[in-house]
Parts: structure tokens; sequence; C-alpha cells
């Protein structure tokens, strides 16, 4: 395996990197996103039975907005449920925001990676055809070590870029509609809060 990297040249080594730090997005995204951690399973449902025991104070709120970022959300809207319901859904709109882009971190460097990737292993592609005929122009076309290796050198890179983007790409667009899910999600679950407080607000 290193013999290959280094037989493909300079223009490896940002391949690699390039690779290494997919990977970790990748790895970090699929820990980070994954849907319990993002919307807890009846978290709404959770947040009725307090305030219908009248435990739903400002340390109840606190643990519901540090146990995730749906928790995080409606903790806004539960802090301002007193002014209403526009308001209540004003809060719980600019925190989703925030919370949307944080669940969107790192994709825009996946994206990136995937865009360059390729474009890196062109480059080491063009770098090995250079050297081909480099060699041609200097011992003419006797030398086949001097052909096979420029050779070599054009198809490792753009293997290496290729085997490099297909895979960001693809999880690039997968965690893209994978937050979009849970934005739409997160946000059925805020206006079954809104609906709860407000209606039982305004029946009593």
């Amino acid at each position: 395996m290193f013999e290959i990297l280094r037989s493909g040249g300079w223009m490896m080594a940002p391949i690699l990197l390039c690779s290494v730090a997919a990977m970790a997005i990748i790895l970090e995204r699929l820990w980070a996103l994954q849907r319990n951690r993002i919307i807890p399973a009846e978290l709404v449902a959770h947040i009725w039975r307090l305030h219908q025991d009248g435990l739903l104070d400002d340390g109840a709120i606190k643990q519901i907005k540090i146990c995730s970022p749906l928790g995080r959300i409606l903790a806004a809207g539960l802090l301002n449920r007193k002014y209403g319901r526009e308001m209540m859904k004003t809060s719980i709109e600019e925190v989703g925001r925030q919370v949307t882009h944080e669940l969107e971190r790192y994709l825009n460097a996946l994206g990136s990676i995937a865009a360059v990737t390729p474009l890196l292993g062109l480059l080491g592609t063009v770098d090995g055809i250079i050297r081909v005929f480099s060699g041609i122009a200097a011992s003419g076309l006797g030398d086949p070590a001097v052909l096979s290796q420029g050779i070599s050198e054009a198809l490792i890179c753009t293997a290496a870029g290729l085997t490099t983007a297909i895979p960001s790409l693809f999880f690039h667009r997968y965690f893209e509609r994978l937050v979009d899910d849970h934005v739409v999600r997160m946000e059925e679950e805020a206006l079954r809060l809104i609906d709860f407080m407000q209606g039982d607000r305004e029946a009593g």
C-alpha cells in the first residue's frame, strides 16, 4: 500500500489528507446526527406531564434545554410561554435557526472535499503525463520504465481522487437530507408544544 501511495507522486499527499479529513467528518456526523440524540422520543409528552403536574419550573426547563437540540428549541418557547403564541413561536424559530446551523457543521467542508479531490487527482494525472512526455523528450521511446512510471502516477492519482470524492459526495448528500428531515421533525414537535401550552392557557 505504501508503495502504491509513493508511486502516485507528490499529489498523493493532499489527497491522503483530504481522505483522512473526510473520514473524520463522516464518523463524527454519523455519531452526532443520530435521531435519538437530536429528537428524543416523547420529549413533548414529558414536558406536558411536567406542566400538568406543576413541575415545569426554571430548573426543569434548564434540564430540557441541555438534553438535546430539540430540547434547546423547546426550552426557548417554554421560557416565553407566558407572552402568547406568537412570542413563543418567534423565540422557537430564532433558536431553531441556530440549531440548524449547528447540525450542518462540517458539511461544507465535506462538500468541498468531494469537489476538490477529483481536481487534485486530475492535477496528479496531468503531472504524470508531463513526466511521460519529458521522459520521451529526454531519452526517446526506448525506455519503457520512464513511460510506465509516468502513466502509473497518472492513474494512481486519478483513482485516489475519485476514491475519496465518491464516498464524500455520497455522505454529504446523505447528511444534508438527514438534517432536513431532523429540522422538519423538530418543527412538528415545536408546533405540538405550542398548541398544547397555548391551548391549555387559553382554556384556563
